[in-house]
C-alpha cells in the first residue's frame, strides 16, 4: 500500500506517522507537510531514515501541486490531518483556517477522486480518511450529555466552522461521487512532541520558566483528554477496519475543567523539580476568556469501541505523568521549537526537494 499522511509532521500527524511506518514495513508512507510554525520534522527523526518513509514538502491549498502528486505517485489511502488547528488563531486570521481546512480539504478530495476514479480498479481498494474534532459539535451544557456520532453540529469558533465545513465537504463527496470516505471526530490530544501554545505544554514550559500560568476566565471549561498515543492507536483501527461512509467519535472518557487540570499538573511539577507543594499554583493567573468560549466537550466512544475493539490504554494521571517526563526530558526540544531553529534547519534541508 502507498498511504499518504498529511500534516504528519505535526503533534498528532507524528505519532500517526511512526506507527505506520513502524508497524507496517510493507507500506509505503509518504508524509506532506507545509512545515508551518507548529510543522516539525525533529518530531520524526527516529524514523526519518526508514526505507518505508519519504518526507513531502508541500501545501494541500496548492491543487496543481496536489494533483500532480497523486498522478506521480498513485496513492491508494489518504489519511488527512493537516489543518490550521488554534482557536485563538482561528480569531485573529479565519482567512487561514478557511484556505487550510476547507480549500485544501476539497483539494485533497478531488485529486483523489479523479486519480481513482481514472484508474483501471476505480476506488476498489481505496480510502480516504478525514481526521477532525469534537469542536465541531458545539457546546454541552447537561452534565449527563456526550457527542455522540448523531450530534447535530454546532460550531462555535473559526476554527470549529471550518473543520466542520470540511467534514460535510468529506460525507458530499461520499454520497456524490461514491468516494470511500471515512471520518473521525477526536477529544482534546495530549502527550510528547505537543506544541507549546496548548494547555498543557504551555503549563508545563511555564512552570519551568516561572512565568504566569494563563486561565481563561474562571477556569470552569471541561474538555475531555485523550493521549495521543491512543488516538494514533484509533487511527489505525479506524483506517484499516472502519466502514466506509461511517464516523467515529474518539475519546477518553475523561473530562476536566481546566483549572483542576492545571491545578493536577502543579502538583507534578513541584514534585519533579523538587519544589514546595503549591509553588507552582501560585504561578495561576485568570485572564479574561476567549471569544465564544465552548463550556464543555464530552464525546462517547461507545461505538468504535464495540465495533473496532479499541479503547485508551492509559489512565489520564499515568498519561500526564508520562508527557511531564518526556517535556523535562527533552528541554532542547521544547526551547529549539519556542525559537524555531528546528523550523529553520529542516526547511533549509528540503529547500531543493
Amino acid at each position: 500500500m502507498k498511504l499518504l499522511i498529511t500534516g504528519g509532521a505535526g503533534f498528532i500527524g507524528s505519532h500517526v506517522v511512526r506507527l505506520f511506518v513502524t508497524k507496517y514495513p510493507e507500506y509505503q508512507i509518504y508524509n506532506l507537510d507545509k512545515l508551518t510554525y507548529a510543522g516539525n520534522l525533529a518530531n520524526l527523526s527516529d524514523i526519518e531514515h526508514a526505507p518505508n518513509y519519504t518526507f513531502i514538502k508541500g501545501d494541500i491549498t496548492d491543487a496543481k501541486f496536489i494533483d500532480d502528486m497523486f498522478a506521480e505517485l498513485a496513492f491508494d489511502g489518504v489519511i488527512h490531518l493537516a489543518a490550521e488547528s488554534h482557536v485563538d488563531r482561528s480569531i485573529t486570521d479565519p482567512m487561514s483556517f478557511v484556505m487550510t481546512n476547507v480549500v485544501g480539504t476539497v483539494n485533497l478530495l478531488n485529486a483523489a477522486k479523479n486519480t481513482w476514479a481514472a484508474g483501471a480498479s476505480g476506488f476498489d481498494g481505496k480510502r480516504f480518511y478525514h481526521v477532525s474534532t469534537d469542536e465541531v459539535y458545539g457546546s454541552l451544557h447537561n452534565p449527563d450529555e456526550f457527542f455522540t456520532e448523531e450530534t447535530a453540529y454546532d460550531p462555535q469558533s473559526p476554527y470549529s466552522a471550518s473543520k466542520a465545513a470540511s467534514d460535510h465537504f468529506v460525507r458530499a463527496y461520499g454520497n456524490t461521487y461514491k468516494l470511500p470516505v471515512v471520518l473521525s471526530n477526536c477529544s482534546n490530544n495530549y502527550g510528547p512532541n505537543h506544541f507549546p501554545e496548548k494547555l498543557i505544554p504551555l503549563m508545563i514550559h511555564n512552570i519551568q520558566t516561572n512565568k504566569p500560568l494563563p486561565v481563561y476566565g474562571k477556569g470552569e471549561n471541561v474538555r475531555d483528554w485523550l493521549f495521543v498515543v491512543d488516538h494514533a492507536r484509533a487511527i489505525d483501527a479506524v483506517f484499516h477496519n472502519g466502514r466506509l461512509g461511517e464516523t467515529y467519535n474518539i475519546g477518553g472518557f475523561n473530562e476536566w475543567k481546566n483549572i483542576d487540570l492545571v491545578h493536577l499538573l502543579c502538583e507534578i511539577m513541584d514534585r519533579k523539580l523538587g519544589r514546595p507543594k503549591g509553588t507552582s499554583a501560585q504561578l495561576i493567573t485568570y485572564v479574561t476568556d476567549r471569544a465564544g468560549h465552548d463550556l464543555r466537550y464530552a464525546i462517547d466512544a461507545h461505538k468504535i469501541m464495540n465495533e473496532l475493539g479499541w479503547q485508551p490504554s492509559l489512565q489520564f494521571e499515568q498519561g500526564l505523568e508520562k508527557t511531564v517526563d518526556w517535556f523535562l526530558e527533552n528541554q532542547e526540544w521544547l526551547d529549539n521549537v519556542t525559537s524555531g531553529n528546528y523550523q529553520k534547519y529542516y526547511e533549509s534541508m528540503y529547500a531543493n526537494r
